[in-house]
């Protein structure tokens, strides 16, 4: 007899997801892996080879290239193959437009925009 838990499981996954939800999902647990966090955070000081993240990570070349794999699914990495080597780097802006994709989709108001304070001076306003 299949345990409470699998049935729920398999409940959820019968129910309707809303294929834009299924997107953020996907993006949060490309990034919910240490290892992939590691090589993230290494592609923000620019491209990469999957060698240079092999070092970064200590992870075998295998090992490297799936976890590549969740993260190119996830639209956070994009590589280019130049013959056998394998350059990986973050897509322009992914971070920003997933923030805003999100906050759209959960219905989160928009950021209140920044109003200089009166301790903080205007440039040009400077009294003399």
């Amino acid at each position: 007899m299949p345990s409470p838990a699998h049935i729920r499981s398999t409940v959820a996954s019968i129910v309707d997801q809303p294929e834009e939800l299924r997107e953020l999902r996907n993006f949060h647990k490309a990034l919910a892996d240490v290892n992939r966090l590691r090589m993230v955070r290494r592609l923000t000081e620019g491209p990469a080879t999957v060698g240079d993240l092999i070092e970064t990570v200590g992870l075998s070349q295998p090992l490297v290239s799936w976890h590549l794999s969740k993260l190119k699914a996830a639209g956070v990495v994009v590589t280019q193959r130049t013959g056998r080597e394998v350059t990986c780097r973050l897509r322009a802006g992914v971070f920003d437009v997933m923030a805003e994709r999100e906050r759209i989709l959960l219905g989160m108001p928009q950021p209140a925009q920044p109003t200089p304070s009166a301790a903080t001076p205007v440039a040009g306003s400077e009294i003399h």
